[in-house]
């Protein structure tokens, strides 16, 4: 059989199996790693492979996979860099060139015609005995795109003597679409589950991903709401303009959502400079005792913050910590195209009235009776501060505090 046929026939097996692996849900790190194993014991000698793209993420730039003889395959995701300014080597790499002119392929063979110094990355590989390499890019329209998601790029080195022939290079074009399908695939689903975990929180976001996408369907929960508030902040907004106001904001709900977070509980918005989350009962512990130790938390963490931030001159402000318990429904409320998931209830309303309890009782920290009545055991970190009459709340409830001796700084 012609060496033309055998490669269109492997080709097709290729893609073939691209896309029926891809639909059971393989990472591109393994299909990229298919493809490479499958080339080789075909007798196409791929020494590297790799596959990259933009990511529509808050805090990873792009993601890539590489596949290496002998060695296996790896991914990797690009953090973004501060100012949003590209690294020097993505500046120097051949994809670039691609991306940036606009062109589909770009090759090089790497013997002994090879100009050094165009691309050091291609040096290196020709200091490994590679002998040529290619790359493409593989665009994606504007209507199937994310933020900048363009598509996507690949590159493919062999250590054959005489490099690539002209039908292996057709071959590898042809691979590439196919390729590219399959990782948009992938890149499609991550880029919703990140988007709506950024926006709603973890465990709204997976409740919205199993369906629970309809308005006014809510489920009926019993959980622990924390309702935090940073102290005068319209005074110091007015003194330090909008870029200090965002990198402020942005300082402290960093310092209260890892807390939070980090003791099983679940940020549902940002109110202005106000957070709300809930904690529900988690195997490890009960949610009283997990909004506890996130009070906890957080107070350490801005003492931390604070100190960063008075050693850069930057304003310093304090965050008062409102926490409850009772029924609450928990779903989707608003009209039928513009859904908020949410907590409702009167504990909801409630927890607002206790934090602002906290500046004239010159507390940090208010929990109110119903939560130490839930506390069980942690009903011992807590001191009452006594009772007091709420804005809307018929009689006057008894308040307490973290005990300063069991949560003192030190």
């Amino acid at each position: 059989m012609a060496r033309e046929a055998i490669n269109d026939e492997l080709g097709s097996r290729i893609r073939e199996w691209i896309v029926r692996t891809a639909l059971t849900g393989t990472s591109a790190v393994s299909l990229l790693a298919g493809v490479c194993e499958q080339l080789n014991a075909a007798g196409v000698s791929i020494v590297r492979a790799a596959i990259g793209a933009d990511l529509l993420d808050p805090t990873y730039d792009g993601i890539g996979a590489f596949w290496h003889r002998g060695r296996g395959a790896t991914h990797e995701e690009f953090a973004r860099n501060e100012g949003d300014e590209a690294s020097t080597e993505w500046l120097h790499s051949p994809a670039h060139r691609l991306v940036e002119r606009g062109e589909k392929r770009l090759r090089r063979r790497l013997d002994a015609s090879h100009q050094r110094g165009e691309f050091p990355l291609l040096d290196t590989f020709q200091d490994q005995d590679v002998t040529d390499y290619v790359a493409f890019v593989e665009r994606i329209d504007d209507s199937l795109r994310f933020g900048e998601f363009k598509g996507m790029v690949s590159s493919w080195t062999t250590d054959a003597r005489d490099g690539f022939t002209d039908g292996e290079l057709e071959m590898l074009a042809a691979l590439v679409p196919t390729l590219a399908l399959a990782a948009t695939l992938r890149m499609t689903h991550r880029t919703a589950c990140t988007m709506i975990t950024t926006y709603l929180g973890r465990d709204a976001a997976l409740r919205v991903l199993r369906g629970n996408i309809v308005r006014g369907r809510a489920e009926p929960i019993r959980a622990v709401v924390w309702f935090s508030d940073l102290v005068g902040f319209t005074r110091i907004s007015d003194k330090i303009g909008a870029e200090g106001v965002l990198a402020l904001l942005n300082d402290y709900a960093e310092a209260q959502v890892e807390a939070i977070e980090a003791n099983g509980g679940h940020v549902l918005k940002f109110i202005g400079d106000g957070l709300l989350a809930i904690f529900p009962d988690d195997q490890r512990k009960p949610a009283c005792a997990l909004a506890l130790d996130a009070a906890v938390e957080q107070r350490r963490r801005i003492a931390e913050l604070n100190d960063r931030r008075i050693a850069s001159e930057l304003p310093v402000t304090d965050a008062h910590i409102a926490l409850h318990v009772g029924e609450l429904l928990y779903g989707n409320v608003g009209s039928p195209r513009r859904l908020d998931f949410t907590v409702l209830g009167p504990a909801v309303n409630e927890v607002a009235r206790i934090e602002a309890l906290c500046g004239s009782l010159e507390q940090a920290v208010i929990v109110s009776s119903a939560f130490a009545e839930a506390a069980g055991a942690a009903r011992g970190r807590l001191v009452s501060l006594g009772r007091y009459a709420m804005k809307g709340v018929a009689r006057p409830q008894e308040m307490f505090t973290l005990d300063p001796e069991i949560h003192s700084p030190g």
